[in-house]
């Protein structure tokens, strides 16, 4: 997705060539395949080609990767997640990270959620 919405249209090579570490041609088409069902991204046919577009704005699909990450990893706990993100010996969270995440707690706080 970030490749996607980094490219903003793209073919399964030139979504290959951008990946680090890319696995296999194959496996990027089934990978797009399975993103496409679930209706992440689209296509349009431009010859033989098949250019790929995200059908999702990238803020939405972070926050649907999250939602997963989260179901996942921490049993649906997003205080659980948030622990292991403020874990010391693992994140090295800036001053200002701190500070926003601090900022969007009191502003949660505030709506009762």
């Amino acid at each position: 997705m970030n490749v996607l919405h980094r490219l903003k249209r793209a073919t399964a090579a030139e979504i290959e060539a951008a990946l680090e570490d890319a696995p296999s041609y194959s496996a990027v088409r089934a990978h797009l395949a399975t993103m496409e069902r679930k209706g992440f991204i689209q296509h349009e046919q431009d010859g033989v080609r098949y250019v790929y577009f995200a059908a999702t704005p990238v803020g939405q699909a972070r926050k649907s990767a999250l939602r997963q990450l989260v179901n996942t990893f921490f049993d649906g706990s997003a205080a659980m997640a948030a622990a292991a993100l403020l874990d010391p010996k693992s994140a090295k969270l800036s001053k200002e990270e701190l500070d926003q995440l601090q900022a969007l707690i009191e502003a949660a706080r505030k709506e009762g959620r």
